[in-house]
């Protein structure tokens, strides 16, 4: 197939500096970092790697404008992310080749990608006007309690590489939302996305110092001193646990209001009496949107003896249909990987269960070439002592394993120290409740292969995170609840 022949002026039209108080500016001493085209390998341009004096500059923006966003009328907050929710939609497909370049997945994902990330904004916008209280009559008959609800405050957003715009949208969608004023940081890999975005909701109208971007090389010295600054209230950040943990320790110190979306590892399961067409379909959903580069992927298949070899066999053969190569060229259905290391690491885990008694049946080996390639993979008799049975593959690699009994993959499947997502296949109504009650997750994919949706609440337990996204309940993240004790005597 011929590469589309993208707009020659697509990255360019993107701004490359910082956004700070309502205007784009360079970074302290004119630092830029390169960003990576992960197919090629080649830099598709530089954009300003913001210093620790830059961080607190936005810091300072976010604090100066809080006031005066706080007491924005909720209607109009609306309306400025109705406005930027068609935007967004008005630009899908300039957009959609935008993040395939940075990041790597088909273009049909990114634009799908790109829809989903417009949603959260249209979600919220409707949520604006809906932030209620409560009045109530002391039990003592002798007062009144008014309960206020307000927003938290100017907000730290850190974001990750994958999802480099709908994890954007779905943390600023409910801070402008709820009147918060914010500071946000895109993975150093995938940030054009969100200076797209950010120029967007200024061309819509919102006002000077409500968001603020800073793009940076060094997270950790850039985001830590505002963590300790005092005036953030609120951290919000999506990304690895053994980060989320730092952070958290950082946080500390001031007490900040946290949300936490970590890692995952999430269970597949597959009883013997599922639709076995439909369990293989959701498997290529859960296993390979995002290349697998996501933390709701599909990480281990269970699957009930009698028909763990079918599955498995129908699955290789999907699996190893796959079309490869660059995501803007046609009828690509698998792209590369985000760098070189994130392809070692798939190796590495692939090697590691072959080692241990892993059966290949389709895949584990890199492609030659530039760019970070790998071949869509799937194992079966994978040991449980395999590393991919508690680490995170971020891959298109599939281990199965046979399990007997319900108690079996139950146990199998809640032996992580992660609880973000899990999926189960099965046609018997009474099992189905008994699986969902039962597993440690803070969401579950029933007989589907896909959970995640603007409209519902999006997070996990154990180490999966803190607090939810995204849902009636996602507004709720960046508002303080607060009790009014009325006399009426």
């Amino acid at each position: 197939m011929r590469a589309k022949d993208t707009p020659p002026d697509i990255v360019d039209r993107v701004p490359k500096d910082l956004f700070i108080g309502g205007a784009w500016r360079p970074a302290h001493e004119g630092r830029t970092f390169d960003v990576e085209d992960p197919s090629t390998g080649q830099a598709l341009c530089a954009v300003a790697d913001a210093t620790a004096a830059d961080g607190l500059a936005a810091l300072e923006a976010a604090a100066k404008a809080q006031e005066s966003w706080a007491q924005h009328p909720p209607r109009e907050r609306g309306e400025i992310l109705r406005r930027a929710y068609e935007a967004i939609i008005g630009r899908q497909e300039e957009l959609a080749v935008l993040m395939t370049l940075e990041m790597g997945k088909p273009v049909s994902e990114s634009r799908t990608e790109v829809a989903y990330a417009a949603e959260f904004f249209r979600w919220f916008a409707e949520e604006a006007a809906r932030i209620d209280g409560g009045y109530a009559v002391a039990p003592n008959g002798r007062g009144r309690f008014l309960v206020l609800k307000q927003p938290v405050g100017p907000s730290l957003l850190i974001t990750p590489w994958n999802f480099p715009m709908a994890m954007g949208t779905r943390k600023i969608g409910p801070a402008v939302a709820a009147g918060c004023t914010m500071v946000i940081k895109p993975a150093k890999q995938t940030p054009l996305s969100m200076l797209a975005l950010t120029e967007i909701l200024q061309q819509v109208g919102l006002p000077d110092g409500v968001l603020n971007l800073v793009t940076t090389m060094r997270a950790g010295t850039v985001m830590e001193p505002l963590i300790r600054d005092g005036r953030a209230r609120k951290l919000s950040f999506t990304g690895s646990t053994e980060v989320g943990r730092t952070l958290l320790e950082q946080c500390a110190e001031q007490v900040l209001r946290t949300s936490m979306e970590l890692g995952g590892n999430a269970p597949f399961i597959v009883f013997d009496d599922a639709d076995l067409d439909a369990a293989v379909d959701g498997a290529m959903l859960a296993k390979m949107r995002n290349i697998g580069e996501a933390c709701t992927a599909a990480n281990r298949f269970y699957v009930q003896s009698a028909v763990a070899e079918e599955f498995s066999r129908r699955l290789a053969q999907r699996m190893g249909a796959l079309t490869i190569g660059r995501g803007v060229d046609d009828g690509v259905q698998v792209g590369p990987l985000i760098d070189a290391a994130g392809r070692e690491k798939v190796a590495t885990l692939v090697a590691d269960a072959v080692d241990k008694g892993a059966r290949v049946l389709v895949g584990a080996d890199p492609i030659d070439g530039p760019g970070y390639f790998y071949r869509p993979t799937v194992l079966a008799d994978v040991p449980r002592d395999a590393r991919m049975q508690r680490e995170e593959i971020f891959g298109p690699v599939a281990p199965v394993t046979a399990f007997d009994t319900e108690d079996q993959a139950l146990a199998a499947a809640n032996d992580t120290p992660y609880g973000l997502v899990a999926y189960a296949y099965t046609r018997d109504l009474a099992r189905a409740v008994r699986v969902c009650e039962r597993l440690e997750a803070g969401m579950v994919g029933l007989n589907q292969g896909i959970v995640s949706n603007p409209a519902a609440p999006f997070g996990g337990v154990k180490h999966s995170g803190l607090g939810r996204e995204g849902g009636r309940v996602g507004i709720e993240e960046f508002l303080e609840v607060k009790y009014v004790a009325l006399n009426v005597g």
